[in-house]
Order: structure tokens, then sequence, then C-alpha cells
């Protein structure tokens, strides 16, 4: 994930801005060696009663701080910039990769990953953050240990070894005991976090259906189950925290003896001098810092690499040149995309993702320009789905479909998504600009029986929140007047007039035959039937059969004698078994 930003494009940048920071950091590190000796001389001077000493070396301190704080901010400045250009470059990759081939609409079906929201907004700022973090940690540390190793080996030569043994034993104990519980312990917490969000996120969507519903009883107890799981995760996690804790506090805090132990017979000799002991203190600790940054980041790196995994799944999944997944890919069976002039379906299968079932079976159809193509069937029999198929959303099944360019097909589902914006960006959706003028795009919203909605919301460039706004009724007539901006040869509707009266549902049609365009249609009013050619009825098992739409009569549905309720009324019971028309 990481190298591609340090290798292509932006490969300038991010190692200028790495060099600045490095540059930095030496600088800092030659302002702490100058700091720590200073304080050592002034100790020095005050056990020595030497006043002239003393503020030479208070003079010494205040000039280097005068230097020593502009950098040390500058460098942090610089840090969290670098880290910031890095997300904007990685998250941008991860977008292209999630939103190119509708890959988005891939992972929601497949459930391959849960939560890729959470991912691309806060783990990918996490990875570029606590990367150059624990990138310059890291380089930081050396840099300490090389400068103050000197200092402390000038000093003492049993102080930096009891230093090096102390460090290695502290870091392979904080590998071995800590590692994987809590790098597991984390990833499991970022999960039920974003499960937990996600509930919340799902009430706030569907309140009105769920208010509706009275359904807040079921709501509290779905949520309530995804916040225990956080709940109870995070005491385990605590849990081991605290023993870690108590191992950094105990391995960090000796620091504190083992100088004044090692110096102590040489001090109290005479053969060192206090401020000489204070300075070996002193480098004693920031080496010690160095060598042990392992184990006071511990808790950190955990969380790091746990959020990593967590990335790393994604991109497996969405970014380019994943070797692994095109070998899965090319294993599974995948409906053939031909282009052609008009649409046709040869000897097409259709079966649900991650499920072996089939709902069409060999299905071969050819649709003439200007043909209206009505699909009816039993619920499930896998409508919808023949839609998703050719509109190249599932590629599950075999067969050939031959189509126009995607643009010219335009689909208009039950629901219409409305996107937060202008009025004017509803009616243009998907596109993001258009070449009709105000008064064209006022002549479309009449002529899909909108006429006073523009002023009524305050005009073409007002912004609301449509889906609360809107009726479903409306938000139909107004996807319908997308269709319209865009002119395309093909429209896919999936009972995209079910809020719709007879008389505007008649009209729509009407609108779209006069066009010329061709239809394919879901619907299960009769009315609709005279606006299209040729009815697809699809059976049970897989099995079909195309009609002529004239004379074509939709099955009653049969209702068993068996199944009325021996309370209803008999006259309820008579309408009951009287088959509608």
């Amino acid at each position: 994930m990481a190298k591609p930003y340090w290798l292509e494009e932006e490969k300038k940048t991010a190692w200028g801005l790495l060099m600045l920071l490095v540059v930095l950091m030496l600088v800092e590190t030659k302002f702490a060696v100058m700091l720590n000796n200073q304080a050592g001389e002034m100790t020095s001077a005050l056990a020595g009663k030497d006043a002239d000493r003393f503020w030479k070396s208070v003079r010494a301190c205040l000039f280097v701080l005068a230097f020593a704080v502009p950098i040390y901010a500058f460098y942090y400045y610089m840090r969290d910039l670098f880290a910031n250009k890095w997300r904007r470059w990685l998250t941008g990759r991860f977008l292209d990769g999630y939103l190119k081939g509708r890959k988005y609409y891939e992972l929601g079906t497949e459930g391959e990953i849960d939560n890729p929201d959470q991912r691309i907004s806060e783990d990918i700022n996490s990875f570029t953050g606590r990367s150059i973090h624990f990138l310059l940690i890291f380089l930081g540390s050396f840099m300490q240990l090389v400068a103050f190793s000197a200092v402390l080996w000038s000093i003492s030569h049993l102080l930096v070894g009891v230093l090096a043994v102390y460090a290695l034993m502290g870091t392979v104990v904080a590998l071995w005991v800590f590692g994987n519980p809590l790098i597991h312990l984390n990833f499991a917490q970022l999960r039920r976090e974003a499960d937990f969000r996600f509930s919340l996120m799902r009430l706030r969507e569907n309140a009105e259906s769920i208010a509706f519903y009275r359904g807040e009883k079921q709501e509290r107890a779905h949520i309530d189950s995804k916040f225990n799981k956080v709940i109870e995760n995070f005491a385990r996690l605590i849990k081991k925290q605290r023993a870690l804790n108590l191992f950094q506090r105990a391995f960090s805090r000796l620091d504190l003896v083992l100088p004044s132990v090692i110096l102590a017979e040489a001090v109290l000799s005479g053969r060192l001098e206090v401020g000489r002991a204070i300075a070996a203190a002193g480098a004693f600790t920031a080496v010690l810092s160095a060598v042990g940054v392992i184990v006071d980041n511990f808790e950190s790196l955990s969380r790091f690499v746990a959020g990593i995994d967590r990335l790393q799944a994604l991109s497996n999944l969405v970014l380019p040149n994943i070797a692994t997944k095109q070998v899965v890919d090319d294993k599974q069976a995948r409906i053939e995309r031909r282009p052609a002039e008009q649409l046709s379906l040869e000897s097409l299968t259709v079966y649900p993702p991650q499920s072996a079932r089939v709902l069409i079976k060999e299905l071969t159809l050819d649709l003439k320009p200007g043909d209206a193509l009505l699909i009816t069937g039993d619920s499930g029999c896998g409508k919808s789905s023949l839609l998703r198929a050719i509109a190249g959303l599932w590629n599950n099944g075999s067969g050939v479909i031959h189509h126009p360019p995607l643009t010219d097909l335009f689909f208009l589902p039950q629901q219409p998504y409305l996107q937060a914006g202008t009025l004017r960006s509803q009616l243009i959706y998907p596109s993001a600009h258009s070449d009709l003028s105000d008064e064209q795009l006022a002549d479309i919203l009449e002529t899909v029986h909108l006429p006073q909605l523009a002023e009524r919301v305050g005009g073409l460039d007002a912004v609301h929140d449509w889906e609360k706004l809107l009726s479903v009724g409306e938000q139909q007539r107004l996807a319908f007047g997308r269709v319209l901006v865009h002119a395309p040869s093909i429209v896919i509707l999936d009972e995209a007039t079910s809020a719709l009266d007879s008389g505007n549902e008649a009209s729509l049609y009407a609108l779209l035959r006069e066009r010329g365009t061709t239809l394919i249609s879901i619907a299960h009013r009769g009315a609709v039937l005279r606006h299209h050619t040729h009815v697809l009825s699809l059976k049970a098992e897989g099995g079909w059969q195309v009609h002529d739409a004239v004379g074509f009569e939709f099955e009653a549905p049969v209702v068993s004698a068996a199944k009325i309720d021996a309370r209803s009324p008999p006259a309820q019971q008579a309408r009951q078994v009287v088959p509608a028309g």
C-alpha cells in the first residue's frame, strides 16, 4: 500500500518532505545533546560554587533554546503536513479502485469485508499518520542512540553494556507476551466499533419506516447487541493493556536507579564530577528511550498493525494489480458482455452472488429499437436480477449480453437515489454539468408533472434534504425528468411508477414511447401492458416464455378456500375467492 507513493508520481514530494524532516530531526537531536551537556555543566558549577561558570552555562542554554523551540514546532508542523498529503493521495487511490467497475456494489452484495467506508475514511488516516509517526520515531531513536551513546561511552563503558542487555530483554518480553493478543483485540475492537456506528446510521437513515412500525424496542435491542460487543471486547483489551502498562512503567522507571547505582562509586570516590554523573544519567535516559522505543510504543503499534490488516484486506479487493483476486475471479463463471447496436440476450443464465440457485436459464431474446418489454412473474423468480445483469451489476452466470454503450442505458429504480445538492443536480444526475438552460430544465419539470416544484423549493439552485422534502411519487417523476435530460436509447424501469396514480403513470410511459425509447419494465399493474410490445414471463426453476403484449393476460392469483379465515364475514369470504378482473 505504501510503496507506490514513494516510487511513482508523488515520489519527489514524498522523499523531499522526508529529507526535510530528517534534517530537522538531526538539528533537534544536536540541540538536545547540547542542552543535556549544559545541564551537567550547570550542576557542576553549582556543586563547585562557580558563579561565572553557572551563568555562562545558563546563557548558553537560553541561546540554544531560542533556536530549538522554533525548530521543534516546525518539525511537528511538517510531519502533520506530510501525513495529510499522503492521506490525500492514498485516499484518492482507494476511491478510484472502490468506484471503478462498480466495486462498491460488488463489496456490498458479496459481503467480502465489513465496513469499507470506515476503512477508507478512518483506517487510511490512521495508516498514513501513524506510518510517518513511527517512521520518524524510529529514525529519531536511531539518531538519539548514536548521539547520546557517544556521551555515555565517554563516561562509563559498563553503563552502555548494562543498557544494551536491559533494552534487549525488555523488547523480547514485550513482543513475546503482548504481541499477538493485543493486535487481535485491537482488530476486533475496530470492527465492533464500526458495526456499532453502522447500526446507528441505519436507524437514522430508516427513521420514518421504523417510526411507522413503532420498532423502537427491536432497534434498541439490535443496537444494544452491537454495543455490548464493543464493551465486552474493550474490557478484554484493557485487561491486557493493564499488564502491558505495568511492564512498561517498570521498564522505563528503572532509569532513575540504574545509572546512580553503577556510577555511585566513581562519584563518591571523587573520580567523577557530579555534573558528569547528571549528564550520564540524562544520556542513559535518552539512550534507553531510543532502544526501548518498541516497548514504550507497543500499545500504539498494536493498534497500528490491526488497522493495517483491515486496510490490506480492502486493498486486495479494490486496488489494481492484485494477482490473487484476479485468479479467483477467473475461476468463476461470468456473463460475457459484447458491444452491439441493439440489446439482445444469448443463452443467458443468471444466478445470485455466492449462490448456485439458477434464477434464469438459457434466456435468448432480441429487442429492436423502439420495442418495449414487460417482465412479469412471481415474487423471487428473478425479475430484478435480470435487470441487474443487463445493467452490468451482476456478472454471475453464463451466456452473452449484446448491448449498446452503457451510457445509452438508463436505470429507474422503485426508490430513486437523491444526492445531497441542488434541485438542478438532482435533475441532471448522474452528470455533474448540463448544457440545458434553466428554461429547458423548467420545461422538463413541467413535462413530468412537477410544474411548481422549482418555485416551491426556492429555485433550481436550492439545496434541501430531498428524500424528506419530496414524496415518493414526486421522486419518481423527478427520476423520469432525468431520462428526458439524458435522452438514453434504452430505459430500464424496476417498478419505477409504483407510487404514481394511473394518470401520471400512463402519461409518462406514453412520453417515453413517443420518443422511440426502448423500454424494459417490471410492473404489476395491468394498465401498463398497453405501453409494451412484448411480455417476458419468468417461471420457477429458471423457466421463461416470451409473448406478444397484444392479447396477453396476467395470471389471476389462485386463493385457496382453506386459507380463508373462518371468522371472516360471508361477504368478505366471497370477495376473497372471486378472481380480480
